[in-house]
């Protein structure tokens, strides 16, 4: 400080030189100086020890306990600072409260003095975790970089980043993507096994849906598609604590610094000029940087001690299935993906499992396989008569040819008028007519119905109503001739007609 004010530098120049040292801060040093004879157009021997030992003195004389007078002060209001405290006031608060007690004292020495004394603010040290071996531990995390033109909707959507961070190198993998669905971070994913070569033994993300279906210290579940990736790839998944970013340190790290040393001032076309631009970014750039607690180059140290422990590349791509819970309707189907499928058995109002990829939909229930179908588009349907009940198959399916079998079993002339009845263009459209047939077996006997159906046959009626009405008649006329009359009736207190008649004209 001396020094530059000899070499003409103002108390301006002087703060600024000195890392933002106060210039009232400077002011007092100059001047005690200068009150011991140094004098400005001197050179620097006159700054000796002694001169400097008796301008210390000056400025911060010599402190028996450690602290200066407003620590004293603060001293006195000990048990006054140490009720406020526990009652939850701030050291703000305090602050103003001293004040008006007349204990002026700067903020900053009352601040020291309620963490020195108290503990006030004070957490708990932070311990640094090992890194790992080699090629072990890969943190993963999602963060928002900001707007981005999207081609497909021709308007400006959010851009997140799936940033991918190697625990023993520091190498890191960033992945853009609009949606934070689990087809997204295993898209991601994948994307970083390319970038780093290999596939890591430990993946490390924090609670994203997409990955952890239900939060837990100890035992978190993982959604299902995400295990199955997971097991198809050959790694573990260790998921986080809900609300310890400090589980995943180096991702969190690395998240504000993908932020402003790559996306801050840029400008984008598009998704994949984004990207092309990251995956740059991330080899030249962030790279080949000084890390600055490895002291080393992330990618060099990758490429020298971690490349060659990771697991193989997958030979074959993944295909993202679509897991979901679904519950059975009242005609025994399912929609899955705007779509019907079929369920077995008596599990109406019942939820199960669903797995759909492209090729296959597969349902579960109580974790047992039950049903198979092939993937169906949008508004298809799959339907297995055996998972039907027997009564309702053949409406549900129009089994056209079933009506006609079942007909013809009841007779020959049953079986020539039911396959008259269902002669149409549209025969399921007259499959009521069908049914109505065989309700008239049922009620009147096979073989009146058979005969009954020849004779309108024979007449080219071909009309349920008419053999309807048929079987009607003759079961009437039949009841007509068997029953035999009736004698008249005789009642037991009934009078004889004579009774009734009126008496004489009145006189």
């Amino acid at each position: 400080m001396l020094r530059l004010h000899l070499r003409g530098h103002g108390l301006r120049a002087i703060s600024r030189l000195l890392g933002g040292v106060d210039r009232k801060t400077v002011r007092r040093y100059v001047e005690a100086a200068e009150g011991f004879g140094l004098r400005r157009d001197g050179d620097e021997s006159q700054l000796s020890d002694g001169l400097i030992g008796l301008v210390c003195e000056r400025v911060r004389p010599a402190r028996p306990s450690g602290h200066g007078g407003s620590w004293d002060q603060l001293a006195g209001q000990r048990e006054v600072i140490k009720g406020w405290l526990d009652d939850g006031l701030t050291a703000t608060k305090i602050h103003v409260l001293l004040a008006r007690r007349g204990v002026d004292v700067p903020y900053r020495t009352l601040h020291r003095y309620v963490v020195a004394e108290f503990g006030f603010g004070r957490k708990r040290p932070t311990l640094r975790v090992a890194d790992g071996e080699p090629g072990a531990e890969l943190q993963m995390d999602f963060g928002r970089m900001g707007l981005l033109l999207d081609p497909l909707t021709g308007r400006r959507r959010v851009c997140w980043a799936l940033i991918f961070t190697a625990c023993y190198s520091r190498h890191c993998f960033v992945w853009l993507t609009f949606r934070q669905d689990t087809a997204a971070v295993i898209a991601g994913c994948e994307a970083a096994w390319e970038f780093f070569g290999g596939v890591f033994r430990v993946l490390i993300p924090d609670n994203m849906s997409p990955v952890v279906e239900h939060a837990d210290p100890v035992e978190p579940r993982l959604t299902k598609a995400f295990l199955e990736y997971s097991q198809s790839r050959g790694f573990v998944v260790d998921a986080c604590r809900v609300r310890h970013p400090t589980d995943k340190p180096r991702c969190e790290r690395t998240v504000p610094y993908v932020r402003k040393s790559f996306w801050a001032g840029e400008s984008f076309r598009d998704l994949a000029d984004a990207q092309a631009r990251v995956v740059a970014w991330c080899r030249d750039d962030a790279g080949m940087r000084i890390h600055g607690t490895t002291q080393a180059r992330p990618l060099e140290v990758f490429r020298a001690e971690e490349a060659a422990h990771l697991l193989a590349l997958p030979s074959t791509p993944f295909e993202v299935p679509h897991w979901d819970t679904h519950k059975v309707h009242r005609d025994h189907h399912i929609e899955v993906l705007k779509a019907l499928y079929s369920v077995p058995g008596n599990l109406i109002s019942h939820e199960v499992e669903v797995r759909a990829d492209s090729h296959l939909v597969k349902v579960f229930h109580r974790g047992q396989l039950i049903k198979i179908h092939p993937r169906k588009p949008p508004g298809g349907r799959s339907t297995d008569p055996a998972d039907l009940p027997a009564e309702r198959t053949v409406y549900a399916l129009r089994d056209i040819d079933y009506l006609r079998r079942t007909a013809a079993q009841h007779g020959a002339a049953v079986g020539e008028f039911a396959t008259a009845l269902l002669d149409s263009p549209l025969p399921w459209t007259r499959m009521r007519q069908v049914y109505r047939l065989l309700s008239l077996v049922k009620k009147y006997g096979a073989d009146r119905v058979d005969d009954a159906c020849g004779r309108a046959l024979e007449a080219e009626a071909v009309s349920v109503s008419l053999v309807g009405r048929m079987l009607e008649r003759a079961r009437e006329r039949e009841q007509g001739a068997t029953t035999p009359a009736l004698p008249p009736v005789r009642y037991r207190f009934a009078r004889d007609s004579s009774e009734f008649v009126l008496g004489g004209a009145r006189r």
